[in-house]
């Protein structure tokens, strides 16, 4: 399903793919060759933006997000595996997320890096050219430590740093009813997808 919403709209580059029942919304363009497979969702919230590259393949129910406050982008010759999880990254060319991986707000992971099943790429993250995420284990911080996830203790003391409250929702983990605020401020931002409309006619929608 193709969807816009006050004026921001796809852009499908006539040489792309979109699976029927995917979702591709909002400011999102898509480059030649690319294809995003059944049940994948790639938004672009308000403000925010999504670019995929060329021969990108995004799989089965992967989900890629943007937000006013962080793009989302995706260089040339990436997979992201089935069930993964990207928002507002930036991905260099030729990276490979394995099945179920997860890449959240700032982060960057270079060119030629492989995050494999199930593995963490944390917020504000920089993952140098050719790096590797084991199976799921977690990249933190930067400079980045890639650590196991039974080192819960280690792996939080850098997150915290990390802040994810005020760098993603701009709220201080500390004030009281955060999770009140959150998402209260959300529940309004989302509410522009009420406008939604479908587009027909659109290059790159597979046929009916």
């Amino acid at each position: 399903m193709i969807l816009s919403y006050d004026e921001r709209s796809p852009s499908i580059d006539a040489d792309a793919w979109v699976a029927t029942d995917a979702t591709v919304c909002g400011d999102v363009a898509i480059g030649a060759g690319s294809r995003i497979m059944h049940g994948a969702r790639l938004v672009a919230e308000a403000g925010g933006s999504i670019r995929i590259g060329r021969n990108c393949i995004v799989f089965e129910n992967a989900v890629i997000r943007a937000t006013s406050r962080h793009d989302c982008s995706i260089g040339d010759h990436c997979i992201i595996g089935p069930n993964s999880h990207v928002a507002g990254a930036q991905i260099d060319v030729e990276v490979f997320l394995a099945t179920g991986a997860a890449v959240f707000h700032g982060a960057q992971i270079g060119s030629g890096s492989e995050v494999r099943i199930n593995g963490t790429v944390h917020l504000r993250t920089r993952l140098e050219p050719g790096s590797t995420v084991p199976i799921g284990w977690v990249a933190v911080g930067n400079p980045v430590q890639v650590l196991p996830p039974d080192q819960h203790e280690a792996i939080w003391a850098l997150q915290k740093t990390l802040d994810f409250p005020g760098f993603v929702y701009n709220v201080d983990r500390s004030s009281p009813d955060v999770m009140k605020t959150i998402t209260s401020r959300l529940s309004d931002a989302l509410a522009v997808h009420r406008a939604e409309k479908g587009l027909s006619g659109v290059s790159g929608l597979a046929p009916q």
